[in-house]
């Protein structure tokens, strides 16, 4: 492991909108940073489209994040966060970092349906995401699972390129904000299922059909799974930072509470879960790590 170059004044780990917007807001306070992230953009570039950002009525989740970056003009660092220690030391998978302050914006990780043949299937007809994995199955019949604004709008997006979708949701009705819910009404390709949910899935090389707890047989090559997320929040238990239902409690400055460590987006106990949230979020977190850092004693800096 090489040595940690000069102490940084911050660290943001996550290049989501919560991480990238801290990085924006970082720049502008003149702060000496490192973006530490594994995916540009974060779980954000998965979103087929995007209608409730100001200024955009409506852009892919990909194009949005590409427009933080070039605002943001600055290098991430691709690399995989293994471990934190005292004195805010870094270490990836391939350099070791120390900084002053910290902003946690790692985000979230999709949740899944913890069914057997579930990893099997993963690339081989079971996909986390339909922007990413959508166009593969053109004119071939598939599925989504789930009941939120990402489910229905992925249905969606599925319709435009599938023969058959297939919204399956365990509930009697959809939690999904309401213009969503019209948009799935009117497509003729999708099928909607209420009050089920995916008991077993079958296939050789590839995925074949999947089984409902109703005993119904779908045969489908696609699944898509869009049943939430959960939060990214391992790392913080390495600083002991506190947690409520494994995401990191913040107040209303994005402090936790080990000083000099702030958090932002998904991985917060704040209620709204959405890209806007989170780049409100980023920034008052590099609003409180520039005071900190530039203003607050701090003994291992």
């Amino acid at each position: 492991m090489r040595q940690a170059s000069a102490i940084k004044d911050l660290i943001i780990i996550g290049a989501g909108p919560a991480g990238l917007s801290a990085g924006i807001y970082a720049k502008r306070y003149n702060l000496d940073f490192l973006i530490v992230g594994q995916i540009a953009g974060g779980v954000a570039i998965e979103a087929w489209q995007i209608e409730n950002y100001p200024g955009f009525k409506s852009i892919s989740g990909l194009d949005l994040m590409q427009k933080f970056q070039e605002q943001l003009d600055q290098t991430i660092l691709l690399e995989n966060v293994e471990k934190l220690t005292k004195g805010f030391f870094i270490y990836t998978d391939k350099n070791q970092y120390q900084a002053k302050t910290l902003i946690l914006a790692m985000g979230s990780k999709n949740r899944k349906l913890g069914l057997e043949n579930e990893e099997k299937f993963l690339g081989r007809g079971i996909s986390y995401c339909v922007t990413c994995d959508g166009p593969l199955f053109k004119d071939k019949i598939t599925a989504v699972v789930g009941g939120g604004n990402a489910a229905l709008a992925g249905a969606l997006a599925l319709a435009d390129i599938a023969k058959k979708v297939y919204l399956i949701h365990r509930r009697d009705e959809f939690r999904a904000d309401p213009v969503w819910q019209k948009k799935i009404k009117k497509s003729k390709k999708i099928e909607i299922l209420l009050n089920a949910r995916v008991s077993q899935i079958k296939g050789g090389q590839f995925l074949e059909k999947i089984i409902l707890d109703s005993n119904l047989k779908l045969e489908v090559s696609g699944l898509f799974i869009e049943i939430g997320t959960t939060p990214s929040s391992g790392l913080a238990q390495d600083l002991d930072i506190a947690l409520e239902n494994d995401f990191i409690i913040v107040d209303k400055n994005q402090t936790t509470n080990i000083p000099g460590v702030f958090a932002a987006g998904d991985i917060t106990n704040n209620p709204l879960r959405q890209i806007i949230s989170a780049c409100g979020q980023g920034a008052v977190a590099a609003f409180s790590a520039y005071q900190y850092a530039k203003h607050k004693n701090c003994s291992y800096c």
